[in-house]
């Protein structure tokens, strides 16, 4: 009876296999052993040594302000973490509300707590974020948004953060006359307060290739993306407003507009969370530094382009290496009173030629350094599926999305 029931056992066992090997070539179960964790799929965080930056900063005494359509302040990595805010579109809302996911997914990049390893984790964990609604919920409160955008610049440079991390931008038309003056006088005053403001270069670098605002503006750091290669990416938006360059291919986000579990995403509103996230960092060992002197060591420890002019067109000064400076104190702070940017804008012995001002057209130039690594890079165009509570794909243009509802 005994060697009966173990070669039934046997059996089912052969049986099991093989229906499991069955399943696994027809596509309908993946192999364990191409199982990632979320850890694992922040791919950038590793590349940035992140592990041992936090071992020295983790953004502890920071606060980020995120200008965008509200932050869920209930979601798991971020609780705790979120301040008040306001909300500059609907007033009377709360802008720890977040109806369309991006700038919680924006949050989440910056300053997510990672969830016992299920969740994002933030590149700088320790940070806080304050929301800023510049985006409606609905049709009519999402129209004119440049104004909503210049008081919150204004909100946040009164407040207590000192990072604006703005992951979001409009076309030239858009900010033209009153608006733009707005936009650019708000700017101004959040630097004279030492703020430090990060924006998206945008998305349209096979498609139009648009100048972009508040990124285009002297003083704001506009942020451009590359792949896993540090190569620039085809879809990352190239031109004399590109300052500096951070990750944003494949990079995992909660799902946006509702959509459940987590979604492998691209855009320059990534790059712009991270970038963000590694100012954190720098600016956490540094306390007493302000926005231009932890700016002006960003761009003294990114990682250059091997060929052509600095700035470049596609990485700026180069792809942000926080480590350089958190681990070996590389960089000089400079003046806390000049932003690096503006006098280089204005003819500075590394400005680009007075045909590549910021508002100058950005169309690419042929014969420019790409990245650091290599030319060329992945043109986003084909985002791939995870599994994570649920299967969900999200085409990665998010910076678009705010940027034609912003129109809408």
């Amino acid at each position: 009876m005994e060697t009966t029931l173990n070669q039934v056992r046997s059996r089912t066992t052969v049986i099991i296999s093989l229906l499991a090997s069955l399943l696994a070539i027809m596509g309908l179960i993946a192999p364990a052993a191409t199982a990632e964790t979320m850890r694992e799929r922040q791919w950038y965080l590793d590349r940035m040594q992140a592990e041992s930056m936090w071992k020295v900063s983790t953004g502890k005494g920071i606060t980020i302000a995120v200008l965008d359509g509200g932050v869920d302040a209930s979601a798991p990595e971020l609780r705790g973490k979120v301040l008040k805010g306001e909300n500059f579109k609907e007033p009377g809302k709360d802008a720890r509300e977040d109806p369309d996911g991006h700038g919680t997914a924006m949050a989440m990049l910056i300053a997510g707590n990672g969830r016992d390893g299920q969740g994002i984790k933030g590149v700088s964990p320790d940070a806080r974020i304050l929301p800023i609604t510049v985006f409606g919920s609905t049709k009519e409160s999402g129209t004119n948004s440049v104004p909503a955008l210049a008081k919150a610049i204004h909100y946040a440079a009164d407040s207590d953060a000192q990072i604006i991390n703005m992951s979001l931008g409009f076309q030239d038309y858009m900010v033209k006359g009153g608006a733009g003056s707005q936009l650019r006088q708000a700017v101004g005053y959040a630097i004279k307060r030492g703020k430090l403001l990060l924006a998206s270069t945008g998305n349209d670098g096979e498609s139009g290739n648009y100048v972009s605002y508040p990124a285009a503006i002297d003083g704001v750091v506009g942020v451009a993306a590359v792949d896993q290669s540090l190569s620039r990416t085809k879809f990352s938006t190239s031109g004399p407003d590109v300052a500096l360059a951070a990750p944003g291919q494949d990079i995992p986000i909660r799902c946006t507009n509702g959509k459940p579990g987590y979604c492998r995403s691209w855009g320059t509103s990534q790059a712009t969370a991270i970038a963000s996230g590694a100012a954190a960092l720098i600016w956490a060992k540094h306390p007493k530094w302000n926005g231009n002197q932890v700016l002006r060591v960003m761009m003294e420890t990114a990682g250059k382009p091997t060929e052509g002019k600095i700035p470049s067109r596609y990485i700026g000064y180069g792809t942000i290496r926080p480590r350089y400076n958190v681990l070996e104190n590389k960089g000089s702070p400079g003046s806390a009173d000049t932003n690096p940017l503006v006098p280089a804008q204005a003819g500075g012995p590394s400005s680009p030629s007075s045909s590549q001002s910021r508002s100058a057209s950005a169309s690419p130039q042929s014969g420019s350094s790409e990245s650091e690594a290599s030319e060329g890079g992945d043109d986003g165009a084909s985002p791939l599926l995870w599994i994570v509570g649920a299967v969900v794909v999200v085409g990665g243009g998010l910076f678009l999305f705010l940027r034609r509802r912003s129109a809408s």
